[in-house]
């Protein structure tokens, strides 16, 4: 059974005529790093929204289909029981944090859900070690750096143990070094705790060698779901409207041009070794 499951599932908010999803049928699997593109105003945030109850639930407005979350149709468990499900990371981090230093912010959901003070300590040794902070666990959220704020998020997401972690543009408001760390860390916990990664991403030359499929939405419809490779080198990419990176477009050229017939690279190092084997 899939994680999560979307059934002609159609969204509009409260105070719009337009529908912000429209007919969605989507099966989301376990263990997947998955990017969910599209142009501006697809529909990607409002997608999210849907997947831990936070529509209709918190966002009102009219739809019809249903959506499951581990068999669990969206409205009719509580959003705090599907937060130890799906945890979502906004873009800006720092409105998630509420603590007076990281440590805290990272056991007060746990506390919350009345997990016991040894199983407490024992998830925070696991998360801290697994992003890195270590050495900022007594400072207050809002002192500590963009980057930092973004792992101590994704550290008290993944104390609560959740199947799916959901960013939303995480690497927006930082620089191509802090925002490739970041990358690296979520691969690495993909890998580690073998969950499912979704995250909404413009710079797709950062994150394109991270994941595993594509998720390409449009004026409110998803037009494809399929294998990075069989995307990235599909007429549907081609003619999106999405801030493709340089390598793609390179490459596509000499594909269009009949210099290469292989699929088109999506990081440098695979570019690299394309043009090895054409020497």
């Amino acid at each position: 059974m899939a994680l999560i499951t979307f059934q002609n599932f159609s969204f509009r908010y409260k105070r719009s005529d337009i529908y912000a999803l429209k007919n969605i049928n989507l099966e989301i699997e376990t263990n997947e790093f998955i990017l969910l593109a599209g142009e501006t105003g697809s529909g990607k945030t409002t997608l999210i929204r849907c997947m831990n109850g936070l529509i209709p639930q918190f966002y009102s407005g009219y739809y019809k289909g249903k959506i499951l979350v581990n068999g669990n149709d969206t409205t009719k468990i509580s959003i705090a029981d599907l937060s130890t499900i799906v945890g979502i990371v906004f873009q800006t981090p720092e409105n998630q944090l509420i603590a007076m230093n990281v440590e805290y912010e990272i056991a007060f959901g746990m506390e919350n859900l009345g997990v016991p003070r040894e199983l407490i300590k024992e998830k925070l040794e696991e998360v801290i070690r697994l992003t890195e902070i270590e050495n900022i666990l007594d400072r207050a959220p809002f002192e500590i750096s963009g980057g930092e704020q973004q792992r101590v998020a994704i550290a008290s997401i993944l104390a609560l143990e959740p199947e799916i972690l959901i960013l939303d543009e995480p690497t927006a408001n930082l620089d191509p070094f802090f925002a490739g760390k970041i990358l690296k860390l979520l691969k690495k916990i993909q890998i580690e705790k073998k969950i499912t990664i979704i995250i909404i991403e413009h710079r797709l030359d950062l994150v394109l060698p991270f994941v595993d499929e594509i998720i390409l939405m449009k004026e409110g419809e998803i037009l494809q779901k399929d294998d990075k490779q069989k995307v990235i080198n599909g007429p549907i990419f081609k003619n999106l409207n999405i801030n493709k990176p340089l390598i793609y477009s390179i490459f596509l050229q000499l594909k269009e041009n009949d210099l290469i017939k292989e699929p088109i690279p999506v990081s440098i190092q695979e570019a690299i070794n394309l043009i090895k084997q054409k020497l």
